[in-house]
């Protein structure tokens, strides 16, 4: 069996002026020193009730900064409202910067918000997938020739990413249709955190007949999932996933048994990447982790 890989999400949620610099630099060095495999962030610019929530691209940055092995990633950029020339140029640019310890994940996001960008729903898709090969071609071509539906570049980009040929790309969906566009144009699929483990093991499924049906080698596909985790409070969280989702259901919260049990089944329904996302006092949730949770579940893995 091949050994889960853990990580936790960066603090994102920073009200107006309330950003702590030297907090944020000793969680993340903390992270590190506990020998997690990465942190990521989210990305969240509009929504109908929104938490306050810096942008990923920038957050990701000031975290490569503070550290030197921990990866650092994004689950997910909502691609299709960002120009993917602009957004290739950021991540190998960030790829440079970090010495080559970035992941990227990339999602189709809510239909809903698509006018608040400008961002017609006809095609999208198309315009989601072909985003996507485009940056996959800026990153490994020396002359970008491009001839799509929706992009028509003739240029060069440089530097490429540090990382051969590129970060690992990470595609995030519900959907069926979608899990399947993961393997069809990512490295791996990120399970949501507003998923239960019970859904999140039917798109496993989905996935393996998918690397089956393609005959693609499942060694060398990834298949993560957010998990929203509280040791020991157990409403505070559920009044955060209760406004974020309607549904404080699909976090693992309560005792550090009851976190193992929960974590446990979602590594069972196939996560080989769990992502720790506690949402508030990650410091404390940090070393409740680390320390009184991930020892069990670590010590049950051959």
């Amino acid at each position: 069996m091949t050994q889960t890989r853990f990580a936790v999400s960066i603090p994102q949620q920073v009200a107006d002026g309330t950003f702590d610099p030297g907090a944020f630099r000793d969680y993340l060095r903390r992270a590190e020193e506990l020998g997690f495999h990465s942190a990521w962030t989210r990305e969240s610019v509009l929504a109908p009730s929104p938490l306050p929530m810096l942008s990923p691209m920038e957050t990701m940055t000031y975290a490569a900064a503070c550290t030197e092995r921990l990866r650092i990633g994004c689950a997910v950029f909502i691609s299709v409202v960002h120009s993917p020339l602009h957004l290739a140029k950021s991540i190998s640019t960030l790829d440079q910067l970090s010495r080559g310890r970035l992941e990227v994940g990339f999602g189709l996001g809510s239909r809903d918000n698509l006018p608040n960008f400008g961002i017609s729903p006809d095609g999208l898709v198309s315009r989601f997938t072909e985003g996507i090969e485009l940056m996959k071609t800026c990153w490994t071509e020396s002359k970008v020739a491009f001839d799509g539906r929706f992009w028509h570049v003739d240029a060069a980009m440089e530097p490429k990413p540090y990382q051969k040929p590129h970060p690992p790309v990470w595609i995030g969906g519900h959907k069926p249709a979608a899990v399947r566009r993961a393997v069809h144009h990512g490295d791996g699929f990120f399970g949501a955190g507003g998923s239960t483990t019970a859904a999140f093991a039917e798109q496993v499924g989905i996935v393996k007949d998918e690397l089956a049906r393609t005959g693609r080698d499942p060694g060398s596909f990834g298949i993560a999932k957010r998990v929203y985790v509280s040791v020991g409070d157990e409403q505070r969280i559920s009044g955060l996933l209760e406004r974020m989702y309607g549904d404080a259901s699909i976090a693992v919260e309560g005792p550090p048994e009851t976190c193992v049990r929960g974590l446990r089944e979602v590594i069972q329904a196939g996560a080989d990447l769990v992502l720790l996302d506690s949402m508030f006092d990650e410091p404390e949730q940090l070393e409740l982790l680390a320390t009184q949770v991930l020892p069990e579940l670590r010590g049950n893995e051959g």
